[in-house]
């Protein structure tokens, strides 16, 4: 398996650790405009708590500015994480949706009260796990007869059943112990909002817990009981789970537990702990991302362009649709972007002209499947880009303003996913320092 890194070693107390900065860049200096109260916001569901807003580009090209990172910081810092995974508030929840924003902005300007917000809501995932929680957020048995530690997102069923969903959490804890791993300034410094939970005080602490208490759930839970792995490393959820026992995982899980794998290996990398860690988590995303790229059919779309055809889960008939198709793009564009795995612009690449080719019906009206074809629920059509798709823009310049102009009208947004996202894709389109 080829990896690629970018890695240059430096020392944090004791810890060799290599700073591999993914996707961090330059940020201008650009004075803040004001904010139009009357522009118009983009509606997201499930609906965010109450905070300062819209965030606001200064402008869809250039480098990412201070005024962008400063509108989003003021935005999170006023809301507030979920009390439970109930309803999966910590996966495709807003409590989930809103740390993944806090650490793609936190990698793109380095801005300290962002990662603050983002450590106080892993304080409080962490906090809420089944067996680390008092009744009655935590201590209930699960479907394996003990209280895992695990994060359900349904207490009210008999027995309590787990899922994909398991996977966004502990990728919340390793992703932000690995921004904190690559900041090595920041080590021996107390976290500014103090140690409530008693989780370690400096940042390097913080950031060691999190690792320490994302393997637990790993190697408690995920890999213990929910999933399958013997068949060369392909997720298959356990035959006794009472979810989908026995088949193979959805793609769009398959991105969460990717998501945990992916941040623990580089983690474990960075802390210098455990190469066997660091091996084994590589080799279950090599395996799901390999796996898909031999699952989807390839074809030439009316445009003349490559694009892909994909069920919603292996060995699945029917279409994926756009809702849990936008969660596939965006956990293989992470994989993509950490240079780990094989996955180059070309592979992605069919999946933006999917969307721009065959998706596209219209400005602001988006086919509910990835042949251009609409049904109700997830494959209905939307009115806006899903965020994961977004991401794809890099890979079709010529339809990445008009995708922001629909999803960021006036450039604002109250969208958090999408705001972030927006930032992320500007800046790779930005001449690199």
């Amino acid at each position: 398996m080829h990896r690629k890194s970018t890695a240059g070693k430096l020392l944090v107390g004791s810890a060799a650790l290599v700073c591999l900065s993914v996707c961090a860049v330059a940020v201008s200096t650009e004075a803040e405009g004001s904010v139009d109260p009357a522009a118009p916001a983009v509606s997201v569901a499930p609906v965010v708590p109450a905070a300062a807003g819209p965030m606001r580009l200064s402008s869809p090209d250039g480098a990412v500015t201070a005024a962008e990172i400063s509108s989003f910081r003021g935005y999170v810092q006023g809301l507030e994480p979920a009390a439970d995974n109930i309803g999966n508030n910590w996966a495709q929840g807003h409590s989930g949706e809103e740390t993944k924003a806090m650490g793609v902005v936190y990698e793109l300007g380095h801005d300290r009260p962002v990662l603050d917000r983002m450590i106080g809501y892993c304080d409080a995932v962490l906090s809420e796990r089944n067996d680390l929680a008092p009744a009655p957020v935590g201590h209930h048995v699960l479907w394996t007869g003990k209280a895992d530690p695990a994060w359900p997102n349904d207490v009210t069923t008999k027995p309590i059943g787990t899922g994909g969903e398991q996977g966004d959490p502990v990728g919340h804890l390793a992703n932000c112990a690995r921004l904190i791993l690559q900041t090595p300034a920041l080590a021996k410094a107390p976290v500014t909002g103090g140690d409530p939970h008693k989780y370690g005080a400096t940042y390097l602490d913080r950031a060691k817990r999190y690792v320490a208490e994302a393997d637990t759930a790993v190697d408690h839970h995920i890999l213990a009981r929910l999933l399958d792995v013997s068949r060369g490393g392909k997720q298959y959820f356990a035959a006794d789970s009472p979810y989908k026992g026995g088949q193979p995982v959805p793609w769009n899980q398959q991105m969460m537990f990717d998501y945990a794998f992916q941040n623990l290996a580089v983690a474990h990398e960075l802390l210098a702990d455990s190469p066997q860690r660091v091996k084994r988590y590589d080799q279950l995303v090599q395996a799901s991302v390999d796996w898909f790229f031999k699952a989807v059919r390839t074809y030439t779309d009316a445009k003349g362009h490559p694009a892909y055809d994909w069920a919603y889960a292996p060995l699945d008939g029917g279409k994926e649709d756009n809702d849990h198709g936008s969660l596939d793009a965006a956990g293989l564009y992470r994989a993509y972007l950490s240079g780990r795995y094989g996955i180059t612009a070309a592979k992605l690449a069919p999946l933006a002209n999917t969307f721009a080719d065959v998706m596209t019906k219209g400005a602001g009206h988006y086919a509910g499947r990835i042949d251009g074809t609409d049904g109700s629920g997830n494959s209905a059509p939307t009115t806006y880009v899903r965020s994961g798709w977004l991401l794809t823009a890099e890979f079709r310049p010529d339809v990445y303003h008009a995708w922001l102009a629909v999803d960021l009208p006036g450039n604002t947004t109250t969208a958090v996913d999408r705001f972030s996202r927006a930032l992320l894709v500007k800046s790779r389109r930005s001449p690199r320092p």
